[in-house]
This record gives C-alpha cells, structure tokens and sequence, in this order.
C-alpha cells in the first residue's frame, strides 16, 4: 500500500476565510472612521483658512485700488450719495498739476495767463513740464465742487464755458496752449491764491465707485470711468468703461468734506462672503483714506 504524502508547499496555499475577510473590513472601516475624525477638522481649517486668506486678498487689493484713486483726486471733487441699496463714490481724477506763470508771482517775464482776456490762450508753466497729452487732456484751475459756480470742474461737456476747465491742445517746451479761456467770463475771475493747476486725465475723466450697501443683498463691486463730466451726480453712469473689483460684496461709506479745513475723509467699510450655509466665509475691512480738497 502507498502512502499520500503531501508537500510542504501545500500546506501553505489555503486562503482567507470569508469570516477573516468579514473582520479586516470592518477593522479598517473603524480605523478608517478614527483617522478620519481627527483629520476632518485640521483638513477643514486650512481650506477655511486658504478661502479667508483669498478673501482678505480681494478685498485688501480692491482697498488699496481705491485709496491710490482717490488720493489723486482733483480738489473738492469727491462726491458721495446712496441710491437703491447702492453706494456710489464718484472723483474727478488727476494726472498732474502744477504752477502757472501769473502777473501775481512776481515774474518779470514768460508768457502769463490771463483771467480777463478771452484771446490769452496759452501761459508757461513754472518748473518741469507736467506730463501732458495734448487733444486730450484738461487744465483746471482752482475747483471748489459742485454748487460753486463757476469753479466747478463737474459743468457739462468738454469745453464748457464759464467755468473752470479747459481741452488742452498743445505743448511746446514749458508753454501750453488751451482751446479755450473759459476764466474770462468768471466775474470776478477765480484763479487759484498760488497759480496752481491740475490736469485731468481726458481718457479717465470722471470715476465712480459702486457697492452695495451693508445690510443689502450682496453684490459687485465696480469701477466706471470715462462716462463724461455731469453736474449732478449719475447713480449709475451711463457709458464709458467698467472693471469688476469684485463680488459677493457690501460698503458702508461715510465722507466728511471738510475735516479739518481743507482736507477729506473717506471712510471705508468693505465686506467680502465666499460660500453658504455653514461654509460661509466672510471678512471685513476698514480703510480711511485722507482726501487733499486744497485747491
């Protein structure tokens, strides 16, 4: 009679049983479970952390865009007002400015401007030229705002008569030439107590802020320029160019003229939202910002 022998190489070849595989699921699905719990909360805090940083970072740029806007603000032009749930911040901007060369300054020579005479059109300018882009740009000379007839810079349409801005039209070493004198009608003529002026930018003109008021439902936050010049103030602006700063966005704005004399303050409170429900993220910043209303 033979006898069976088996090798030791088949010993080994059985598999797991049903109820072994049964009990390494339900292991790993706990130790899955564990690990999961207490990596859930520090994985969740730096996506909440990634988004706020985003969110500071939109709304911190958007800040600082505004704030460089406004500081070149041409005196006395900054005017603030809320329609239908919505702010709206409108300046004039500036490129340049600069000193004319007047009959007051004590110069014995050059070319003056003249207040009174509706032919004067061109004058030297003291010190470097400002940078000038002729056809485009305009001169403005002592603005005081709205409701200050004729040193308002905001009259209507590009060559406005009897008041204070004028098309620029050339330049030739420190001598600009205007297309037209709108100072001699001005009775009396209102020129600026230190020959100064400033040059208004003919592409960019008037700009105008728009965000949504806090409490409101959320919004955009844009910028519009180059819509024109309006003596009353437009909520919205019709026309002209338009960049989105940015979305899910409330202000509250507050502006004081004249806080101490011959300076302004816009204050700024800009609040950004990402998400919904419990993902939602916001953040909230302030920015005052020192407006120069020294004509």
């Amino acid at each position: 009679m033979k006898t069976a022998h088996h090798s030791p190489s088949s010993r080994h070849m059985a598999g797991f049983t049903l109820v072994e595989m049964v009990i390494v699921i339900v292991i790993t699905g706990i130790l899955a479970a564990v690990v999961a719990i207490f990596i859930r909360a520090p994985v969740q805090g730096y996506f909440d952390s990634v988004r706020r940083a985003e969110l500071t970072d939109q709304a911190d740029l958007a800040l600082r865009r505004i704030t460089r806007d406004v500081r070149l603000a041409l005196p006395n032009s900054v005017r603030v007002s809320t329609v239908g749930n919505v702010h709206y911040i409108e300046f004039i901007m500036t490129r340049s400015g600069g000193r004319y060369r007047d009959v007051s300054d004590g110069s014995t020579g050059g070319d003056f401007l003249s207040f009174s005479d509706a032919a004067d059109l061109s004058f030297d300018v003291h010190g470097p030229l400002p940078a000038i882009t002729p056809g485009v740009d305009f001169f403005v000379v002592f603005n005081l705002g709205p409701g200050n007839a004729p040193a308002n810079a905001y009259a209507t349409g590009d060559s406005c008569a009897n008041c204070n801005r004028a098309r620029i039209t050339g330049v030739a070493g420190n001598t600009v030439t205007l297309a037209n004198n709108p100072f001699a009608s001005q009775a009396p003529p209102l020129s600026s107590p230190n020959g100064r002026f400033q040059v208004v930018p003919g592409d960019v003109r008037a700009v105008t802020y728009s965000c949504p008021v806090a409490g409101a439902a959320a919004g955009n936050l844009t910028r519009q320029w180059n819509y024109g010049f309006f003596a009353g103030q437009p909520t919205p602006p019709a026309g002209g160019n338009q960049a989105l700063l940015a979305t899910n966005a409330n202000c509250a704005v507050s502006y004081a003229p004249a806080l101490g004399g011959r300076h302004g303050l816009l204050e700024i409170r800009l609040s950004l939202s990402a998400g919904t429900g419990a993902d939602l993220e916001t953040v909230v910043l302030q920015q005052q910002i020192r407006v120069d209303n020294a004509p």
